[in-house]
This record gives C-alpha cells, sequence and structure tokens, in this order.
C-alpha cells in the first residue's frame, strides 16, 4: 500500500475518532484531518450500524463519501447526509443487508447518531437474506425514547397503572388496550373502531376503569403518562416477545419486523 494511502486511512480512522469522541474537537483540528483524511466535512452526517460486522467495510466501498471506525466495538460508517429526509442513495447499497440507520445530526452530535442506531439494533431481531431491509431511527423515535432506560420504563408502569395489579392477566390485557385505545382515539367510538368491538363493549369496559382509576383519567396530565405508561409496556412485551421467538429460531433465517405497537384484536365479548 503507498505511504500516501497509508496515511490518508490513517487520518480517516483519527477523523472517525474524532467526531465519535464527545470531548468536542475544535473545529481547526476536525478541519486538518478532514484534509488530510480527503473527506470534506459535511454541516450534517448519520450513522450506519450493520448487523454484520463486514457489512461495514463493504458497504464503505459502494459508499464513497462514507467514514468507517468502531465505535461501542461495531465498525461503523459515518455518510454526509445533506438532505436529512432523502434516503435514495441507501437504497441500493443496503438491500439485502440488516443495518440500523441513525438520525441525521450536526457533527458535534455525531456520536449520538451512532448511540441510537446501535440501541435500535439491539431492539430489533436480526434479520438476514435477500428480504433483509435497513430499520431507521427517525421512524421510531418515540420508541426510543420510551425505551431509553427499561427500568425507568417499569417504573413509569408500575407507578400509572397500579390500580390494575389486582386483576387477572387477561382482565388487565383487556383494559390496558381499551384505555389505550381511548387514549389514543378520543372517545368510545374510536376505540371501538380500533378495537374492532362495539362500542357498548369499551363504554363498559370504560366503566369499569373509571371506578380503578378515579376522576384522574379526565386529567390532561394523568392521560398524558397513563399513556406513556401502556405504549412502554406493550413495547417492552413486544421486544421481549420478538427476541423470545428469534432465540427458538436459531435454525432458520428470523423476518419479524420491528414495528410500532399497535392494538390488537380483542374478542367481542362485553364486560371482563
Amino acid at each position: 500500500m503507498p505511504a500516501v494511502r497509508r496515511e490518508a486511512d490513517r487520518a480517516r480512522q483519527q477523523l472517525f475518532t474524532a467526531l465519535t469522541d464527545d470531548r468536542a474537537a475544535c473545529r481547526d483540528s476536525l478541519s486538518e484531518l478532514a484534509e488530510a483524511a480527503n473527506w470534506p466535512l459535511p454541516p450534517a452526517v448519520r450513522a450506519i450500524a450493520p448487523a454484520a460486522p463486514g457489512d461495514a467495510h463493504q458497504l464503505a466501498a459502494v459508499l464513497d463519501d462514507a467514514l468507517t471506525g468502531t465505535f461501542a466495538g461495531r465498525p461503523c460508517l459515518l455518510l454526509p447526509s445533506p438532505d436529512p429526509d432523502t434516503r435514495a442513495p441507501l437504497d441500493l447499497p443496503l438491500r439485502g443487508r440488516f443495518a440500523a440507520v441513525g438520525h441525521a445530526v450536526p457533527l458535534p452530535d455525531t456520536a449520538s447518531s451512532l448511540r441510537w442506531a446501535l440501541r435500535l439494533l439491539a431492539l430489533t431481531p436480526a434479520r438476514g437474506g435477500p428480504d433483509a431491509r435497513p430499520v431507521f431511527v427517525d421512524d421510531h423515535l418515540s420508541t426510543l425514547l420510551l425505551l431509553q432506560d427499561e427500568p425507568l420504563a417499569h417504573a413509569l408502569a408500575a407507578r400509572w397503572l397500579r390500580p390494575l395489579a389486582d386483576l387477572t392477566p387477561r382482565q388487565s390485557e383487556r383494559l390496558e388496550v381499551t384505555l389505550l385505545a381511548w387514549l389514543e382515539g378520543g372517545g368510545a367510538p374510536e376505540a371501538a373502531k380500533a378495537l374492532s368491538v362495539h362500542p357498548q363493549t369499551v363504554r363498559y369496559r370504560m366503566r369499569q376503569l373509571e371506578k380503578l382509576f378515579g376522576p384522574g383519567l379526565r386529567d390532561p396530565r394523568t392521560r398524558f403518562e397513563l399513556e406513556m405508561a401502556l405504549r412502554s409496556r406493550r413495547l417492552m412485551a413486544q421486544v421481549r416477545r420478538q427476541h423470545s421467538r428469534l432465540g427458538r429460531r436459531t435454525a432458520r433465517v428470523v423476518t419479524a419486523d420491528f414495528t410500532p405497537v399497535v392494538v390488537g384484536r380483542i374478542a367481542r365479548v362485553n364486560g371482563l
């Protein structure tokens, strides 16, 4: 390898390290490294965290403007992102690869894009094969926010959903999905449509919930906290189920998606 190429590769590695270090490097220092690395500093970047470590080098070969390096022990890439809403340039390179793509951030926040990409990768069951596709942090911001600290999310759910603790799992499940649908939809007809049940069923369950939670259900702050608690509990349960299924399918490729929680179908049965 020519000495000039070795120097450029060393400068690119140093630039990656400087950009992903929480201790902000001065602009002059970054500019010098960027010039040595022949990598003009963009106004914003987004991270790419491949699930397969070997994919990082393969992606770097087809993404000429990508900067590669190691973050938290994993090979990752940084890609200039002049337009944070444009994904088209990534469609072909990432086709058939499972990876998490971070949100576009200004250079001082580069490490944040990498951290959230890796967090989303950890939450999403691994997928492979020709149908594999990337997941984007931009599509899961609320999920990542709610699950950024799982013990805290558990505490939130325990605090606000305590009135349901003495019910059977089946009763609690029905009331939880009903309450979440009611909070999201704003009324019994909307909740009934989301749950595929009769509006009277929703009204009956809401009367049960009002007995359990009292007048707090009409308080905006309480409703906000309850919705966060319910969403957190659903998301944590979904992640557990998906990883459990993954553990049982080690002999074949897992293709389950990580998608935002939606209210499931409930049997058309009145009452609890």
